[in-house]
């Protein structure tokens, strides 16, 4: 039997819902009766500062049955088995904690009877100690590039090359791991606060097109936000090969919460990060594109699919997503297309929400779980501005921070180890920390510790070479693995 997990939200409250597919067994390959009843006794719930080797034992009994039919007891750490299966009381293994990076783990157990019933997977949330940075077996390279400034977003070509942002507005150029002196385009932009050259993206047919799509603030006619295009003429832009494609709304007199990222999605369709400027209402209102996830054609034009196309104008009809408040970065899964969007928090959460055409987020009525009524599409993950009573408990656990920044799909294979495939690694940029969210069936979506930096966080992308690879203001850091 697989079985599967399910999230849904109705009313505010989060619902596990448990959906068997028995691919081709009959009835009668199903266990019969309750399952066994699991108890982690070891470690404690949100344990703080664990290091060396590390106990875990749990207890089992089945309901319906002594206790000797229960025929094993499997445990994991952050979803990986350690060991076999235990089959004598007391259920017990251990792990050494000197492999993995200081931070969040989750332990889990589950028990299985001889008629082969499962319990659910009994877990806590614990925090290791030490002094480790990253998983041993990788290796971070702080220092791959140094010497941008102010760096924002960045794209990769599919010869290598990587292409980026910087707020001031020179778009640069990383070749073969070495960042060229000329920009690919310098712009003149309004670069106060949030503004200034905050994203890029490269067409899917970059290869044969050499398209380069920037959102930058520009000032003439009043400061607004522009979506422009360039054809690449080797490392630099073909001379006068801009065109213009979205001019967005003008600008209030904040500065800040302008979104900022571009991604290509699987459907060929250019989608746009828009803030709400500071005025959290634009969220909400359906004839704004502030505080929006956007939707366009390659040549910024208004797919007539978008799901507000029909009762809206203008560019409005580009709406794709709402109720967002500073979409600063999200990313696209390959394969799947699906799309996680990171959304800045305010007072107290930050987020990693699920993309779905015509979803509303929320904002301002409701922040990470909190108020989340019947029409508002909840977190897949939220983690706290500081740390819940005990620390570790509650959403996100241990993990705090305050502007999510970054986030990259790897994929289900590469150079990094099978634990760490098919999961979503997103950053926060002032805590300065790299995450891993789980995206395993019966996981419940949880975050692990991945890897710290010495700079702020901005982007993230998984690399041809299948390194990741992390933008942060002034460089780019290469976590690799063999």
């Amino acid at each position: 039997m697989r079985v599967t997990w399910a999230h849904t939200r109705a009313g505010g409250t989060a619902l596990a819902v448990l959906l068997a597919a028995c691919g081709g067994s009959s009835q009668n390959d199903i266990p019969a009766g309750p399952a066994p009843v699991i108890t982690l006794t070891a470690p404690a719930a949100f344990a703080t500062g664990l290091t060396g080797t590390l106990a875990v034992t749990a207890t089992a009994a089945d309901p319906a049955a002594p206790s000797a039919a229960i025929s094993g007891v499997e445990f994991q750490l952050d979803g990986v088995a350690l060991g076999t299966a235990d089959t004598v009381a007391p259920y017990a293994t251990s792990v050494d904690t000197t492999p993995y990076p200081a931070g969040q783990h989750a332990v889990r157990a589950r028990a299985r009877d001889a008629a082969g019933n499962a319990s659910a997977w009994a877990t806590v949330t614990v925090q290791f100690g030490g002094t480790r940075t990253q998983p041993a077996g990788f290796t971070r390279d702080e220092a791959w590039v140094t010497g941008l400034t102010g760096a924002t977003a960045f794209a990769e070509t599919p010869d290598g090359r990587l292409f980026v942002a910087e707020q001031g507005g020179a778009l640069r150029v990383v070749k073969n791991g070495a960042l060229l002196a000329t920009p690919f385009v310098s712009l003149t932009v309004d670069s106060s606060g949030e503004r200034g050259l905050i994203g890029v993206a490269l067409d899917p047919a970059f290869a044969v097109n050499g398209f380069a799509y920037v959102h930058h603030t520009v000032a003439s006619g009043g400061a607004h936000n522009r979506i422009s295009r360039f054809t690449a003429n080797g490392d630099v832009a073909a001379p006068g090969s801009e065109r213009v494609l979205v001019e967005l709304p003008a600008l209030s007199a904040a500065t800040n919460h302008n979104g900022g990222a571009l991604h290509f999605g699987l459907d060929g369709k250019l989608y746009v990060g828009v803030g709400e400027n500071a005025t959290p209402s634009r969220s909400q209102d359906l004839a704004d594109p502030f505080g929006k996830l956007l939707r366009f054609n390659a040549d910024g034009s208004i797919p007539p699919d978008n799901p507000f196309y029909a009762s809206q104008s203008g560019l409005a009809r580009a709406i794709w997503a709402y109720g967002l408040r500073n979409p600063f970065t999200f990313a696209v899964q390959p394969v799947t297309g699906r799309i996680h969007i990171n959304d800045v928090g305010n007072v107290t959460w930050e987020e990693v929400n699920v993309g779905q055409a015509g979803a509303n987020y929320g904002w301002p009525g409701s922040e990470g779980p909190g108020n989340v009524t019947a029409g508002i599409t909840g977190p897949l993950f939220t983690y706290k501005h500081s740390a819940a009573v005990p620390a570790g408990s509650g959403p996100g656990g241990f993990f705090t921070g305050f502007a999510i920044a970054g986030g990259a799909f790897y994929p289900d294979s590469g150079p990094f180890p099978a634990a760490y495939r098919g999961q979503y690694y997103f950053a926060d940029f002032a805590s300065r920390f790299v995450a891993r969210l789980d995206l395993a069936d019966g996981n419940d979506h949880a975050a692990y510790a991945f890897a710290t930096l010495s700079d702020a966080p901005v982007d993230m992308l998984v690399g041809g070479d299948g390194a990741l690879y992390v933008l942060t203001r002034s460089g780019i850091t290469r976590i690799s693995a063999p």
